[in-house]
């Protein structure tokens, strides 16, 4: 009872357009809030720092932080659970599989969060909140503000329920798709130098940036990847260096890959 006069009270304080915010919030998690202001900075661009005079804190990008490892904890207890099991290796797989940007932003878009974003009105018509980087930061900040103001218990049940309705966890297992560690396996099994990803690149502005990213083995420079996040060129260029690597092996089957 004292938290939903205490949930009401905050809301009262709110204008129009925050508190439809905050009651959508409250139907898509079933959290009641009683810390609007957590969740409204949680949808909070950064571009609207620099319009408000808003401190440097006052976007999702602290949330986001905080939701990042909740949300680490929430998926390795559900992997856990499932597959009992297995080894540490799978397990840190799934997990990753689970919570890399594009999967977080397919829950955005599930959950329409681009509709609650705040952004600058400078930017507003280049389409910001629907960029795959910022919907994922987007949940994980909601996260973050759920574990604030909610407690662990409720943020789990919110991502327990939206992984299993929306994530088949069985077809997820058999699928390979982590190239960075398949790469890292592989260099591991036949003795090479570990993978070492480094920046080449990176252009456009902070809310749209590109990366270009080498692989180095050694010294020799293997695949490059191009994405809009640094994980997603880690794994493009993870991806065209084991395809360079075992074109070579081809070509070459006298020699060892630690000579490649």
């Amino acid at each position: 009872m004292a938290r939903v006069l205490k949930s009401w009270l905050a809301k009262k304080k709110l204008d129009s357009t925050s508190r439809k915010k905050i009651e959508v919030i409250e139907g898509l998690t079933g959290c009641r809030v009683c810390q609007p202001y957590l969740f409204l900075r949680a949808l909070r661009h950064r571009s609207k720092l620099i319009e408000t005079n808003m401190r440097h804190n006052e976007s999702y990008e602290q949330l986001e932080f905080l939701g990042d490892a909740v949300l680490d904890l929430i998926v390795t207890e559900i992997i856990f659970e499932k597959f009992s099991t297995r080894n540490e290796g799978f397990m840190t797989q799934m997990r990753s599989r689970i919570v890399k940007g594009e999967t977080l932003a397919k829950f955005s878009e599930y959950l329409k969060l681009a509709e609650l974003i705040e952004v600058g009105d400078r930017v507003k018509d280049q389409g910001i909140q629907f960029s795959s980087s910022v919907l994922a930061d987007i949940f994980e900040a909601i996260i973050g503000a759920m574990y604030k103001d909610c407690g662990y218990e409720k943020a789990a049940a919110f991502v327990r329920k939206l992984i299993l309705e929306n994530v088949e966890l069985d077809l997820l297992e058999q699928k390979r798709d982590n190239y960075k560690s398949i790469l890292l396996e592989y260099t591991q099994s036949k003795k090479m130098d570990t993978p070492v990803y480094h920046i080449e690149s990176m252009s456009g502005p902070d809310h749209d940036r590109t990366f270009v990213i080498r692989v180095l083995l050694g010294t020799k420079a293997f695949g490059r990847g191009t994405g809009k996040n640094k994980k997603k060129a880690e794994q493009l260029a993870a991806q065209e260096t084991l395809e360079m690597i075992m074109k070579l092996v081809d070509e070459q089957p006298k020699s060892t890959v630690s000579e490649v």
